[in-house]
């Protein structure tokens, strides 16, 4: 008889793993799905996509490598991990460019079949690492995962190329099986996503099962690991993206407000895919625009809340430069707009790919003359949603511009989302002005918010444009006196807003010697820092401002 393989199946408590491979190998897409399945599990998770800024990058090149990092815990998680215990490498090229980055002893995974003199060489280098002895503080499992790929297809009708793009699935599968994870939520996803190639659907799921299979008849792997759910608060979680948490808390801003969204929007990574996501939903009344430049995506944007819509309009830093003297109108118009930066990293093109949190003083002052304009940001992920909510509900009470920053790590990054209940998020009042007598446009309420009068109302036909207004009204004004008095009502409307925004909150010790203080997409980084202080001994606390300009009322009490 033939002995039984014994597996050890050990219990931990959080691992980071990160997918690496060409652009062409589907890594994010591999990372995406661990992700989601994860979430389903009821791990916490944390993600962090990285890829080239290329189209597509020369095939084998350290340039042309695309990543995703994981961290996932059965307890909470705040960042998508610093260093990974486990790196799956597609290629020569992925293995040199994050080895670096590994833990010592950490696990490597490696298509082994890509190790060929011309990787070798593309990826820089001199000999063989599976060979030379380079790895040899690492636990290395250098598999020919293409070779049995192509061996779990060979009775499809594929072309060999087409095969060959089925080996993300069969990694996938693999690390199912080492941490224990489901393969039904992919194969759903397969048969959804491919629904009219049934010849893909049978190859992917094929490559996906000899993964998980071939996991369990190796000898290769001893252990196979266990990670418990996390205890979250109750609720219906599902995983999602900054960028998708924002374009469906504006699509929630617009049905409580009782308004069509309308988004106008040139295309700009890491911003795009605000704009994708919102044309699938027209029938809540979205209205995406793609426009010819940024300049065209902010006008229209302010064409449309001159229409009556809860507008926005989307980009990230080279993006907002061009949108200046556009966002220099609405403030001049006083219309309600929502601008969304999703940062990353600069001057001019910069790091199109890659975060950065540079954008807050070209955000504050990056207009001519005294323009101010509300500024809010999101910290995590699913955040994005209420503060999308946030920056809407504040543009539409005051009548005003409002920047909503996020950034290339919150936009792409992933992370358990708690579903809200509809009912359970406040109304947005709107009320359209309607009163013929004593009209002005430039007349102010209690929150010197100017009446809102949409085209078409009889009576109310008044005059907008970039041109400094009369106070109360709006007649074209060159007074120094008016100037100066409307100057003081701008700011006076944004410092108003402090009426309606919640005080900086405190996280930590009640009588910490030490407060640590952030913005945006940082807070994760904080408060884990944050936590490890206070582990230490040391009275420590966190205040993270999503609310930027103006500042919460109770700021100066924190900081004292």
């Amino acid at each position: 008889m033939s002995e039984v393989r014994e597996i050890q199946e050990k219990h931990i408590d959080e691992v980071t793993v990160r997918f690496a491979g060409d652009s062409g190998d589907g890594m994010q897409l591999t990372g995406t799905q661990f992700s989601d399945t994860t979430a389903v599990v009821g791990n916490d998770l944390s993600t962090l996509p990285d890829y080239p800024a290329e189209i597509r990058a020369p095939a084998g090149t350290l340039y042309g490598v695309s990543g995703f990092q994981l961290h996932f815990s059965s307890s909470d998680i705040h960042t998508p991990g610093d260093v990974p215990d486990v790196l799956v490498a597609m290629n020569p090229a992925a293995l040199k460019k994050n080895l670096s980055e590994l833990k010592r002893s950490g696990l490597i995974i490696v298509n082994s079949d890509s190790f060929d003199k011309k990787n070798l060489k593309l990826a820089e280098y001199e000999s063989n690492p599976l060979e030379d002895g380079s790895l040899s503080g690492f636990d290395v499992m250098d598999i020919p995962i293409t070779t049995l790929t192509y061996a779990a297809l060979e009775d499809t009708e594929l072309s060999q190329k087409e095969k060959s793009r089925c080996k993300n699935f069969f990694a996938l599968g693999l690390m199912y099986w080492l941490y224990n994870r489901p393969m039904e939520p992919t194969i759903d996803w397969i048969e959804k996503k491919f629904k009219n190639k049934p010849q893909f659907i049978d190859a992917n799921e094929k490559a996906l099962k000899a993964g998980y299979n071939f996991g369990d008849i190796t000898e290769r792997f001893a252990t196979r690991y266990t990670i418990e759910p996390a205890k979250l608060k109750p609720g219906i979680y599902r995983n999602i993206s900054g960028n998708e948490a924002t374009a469906l808390g504006f699509v929630v801003a617009a049905e409580k407000a009782g308004l069509n969204l309308f988004l106008g929007s040139y295309p700009i990574t890491p911003a795009s895919d605000i704009l994708q996501y919102l044309s699938n939903y027209k029938e809540f009344g979205v209205k995406t625009f793609q426009a010819e430049d940024e300049i065209a995506g902010i006008a229209s944007a302010i064409g449309a809340a001159f229409g009556g819509n809860l507008a926005i309009t989307t980009t990230s830093g080279p993006g907002l430069a061009l949108k200046t003297e556009a966002t220099g109108l609405a403030v001049m118009t006083e219309l309600p707009l929502v601008i969304v930066n999703v940062q990353r990293g600069g001057p001019s093109t910069g790091l199109p790919t890659k975060t950065e949190q540079a954008d807050l003083l070209q955000s504050m002052y990056g207009r001519n003359g005294e323009s101010p304009v509300a500024i809010v940001a999101a910290a995590t992920p699913s955040d994005c949603f209420n503060m999308a909510i946030e920056a809407s509900r504040l543009a539409l009470t005051y009548m005003s511009p409002v920047i909503l920053l996020t950034d290339g790590y919150l936009a792409n990054g992933s992370e358990p989302w708690n579903i809200p209940a509809v009912d359970s998020i406040p109304e947005i009042p709107v009320k359209f002005h309607t009163e013929v007598e004593n009209y002005h446009s430039y007349s102010r309420d209690e929150k010197l918010a100017r009446p809102w009068a949409i085209p078409g109302t009889k009576g109310l036909e008044h005059r907008i444009g970039g041109l400094e207004k009369a106070n109360i009204t709006g007649d074209v004004s060159y007074d120094p006196d008016n100037h100066f008095e409307m100057v003081k009502l701008r700011e006076e409307k944004i410092q108003k807003m402090k009426d309606s925004i919640p005080d900086l909150e405190v996280e930590g010790d009640n009588d910490a010697e030490i407060l640590v203080i952030g913005w945006g997409g940082t807070y994760g980084a904080i408060k884990e820092a944050v936590i490890h202080t206070r582990k230490k001994g040391y009275k420590v606390a966190q205040a993270h401002f999503k609310f930027i300009h103006p500042f919460p009322k109770n700021t100066e009490e924190v900081l004292r």
